[in-house]
């Protein structure tokens, strides 16, 4: 293999979900079936995706734009706001149509052995936006584990006093489970089976 096609192979393989075969296909692909224009296409999006996204200033989805399209959208119920570790989590929500409400990402769980701790989740940051805007409902959408449990109820602390429901999603999604690998309508049924938090 030639130090260009292991340089490439090498550098994708290191995506996630990506082993080392298929890595190795993608760089053949690359090389043997795609064309001039593609492979430019996609080496120019590659480069310039880090500088064009950013996190939106209210809800911390992935944006171009200083508030995501959720955000600025007026015919969205703010005054409800879904809690959710990560983007995919919220697109998986999003194609599911079972909510219409806004967002807070918190771009991950409390893991103190990875290194995220409250800080890393922007709590405070959530606690202020629902004092702000007046958000009437918290959902907490984070997964059904140990992280998952740890971080729903460090959200249920740091908004402890203001007056608003606090709901977590219901059952229907499996302990330890990924939203984002969920169907439509087991999160159309978690969000309509949502239950107060204690």
């Amino acid at each position: 293999m030639s130090e260009a096609l292991r340089q490439l192979s090498d550098l994708l393989g290191r995506l996630p979900g990506i082993g080392r075969r298929n890595a190795q296909r993608l760089s053949f692909h690359l090389v043997l079936r795609s064309d001039d224009a593609y492979v430019q296409a996609l080496a120019q999006a590659i480069g310039s995706v880090r500088s064009r996204v950013q996190r939106c200033s209210v809800c911390r989805n992935l944006c171009e734009q200083e508030l995501c399209e959720i955000c600025s959208d007026p015919r969205r119920d703010h005054a409800r706001v879904c809690v959710v570790a990560s983007v995919p989590d919220l697109w998986a929500v999003e194609e599911s149509h079972a909510y219409r409400g806004a967002y807070f990402v918190l771009h991950g769980l409390l893991a103190p052995l990875e290194g995220l701790g409250p800080d890393d989740l922007g709590v405070d940051h959530l606690r202020q936006r629902v004092e702000r805007d007046e958000v009437q409902e918290v959902i907490v959408a984070t997964r059904p584990s140990l992280e998952g449990e740890a971080t729903a109820s460090l959200v249920r602390t740091t908004l402890a006093g203001l007056p608003l429901r606090m709901t977590r999603l219901a059952s229907g999604i499996s302990y330890g489970g990924e939203l984002e690998f969920a169907d439509s309508m087991t999160l159309s049924r978690a969000f309509a089976d949502r239950k107060e938090m204690s």
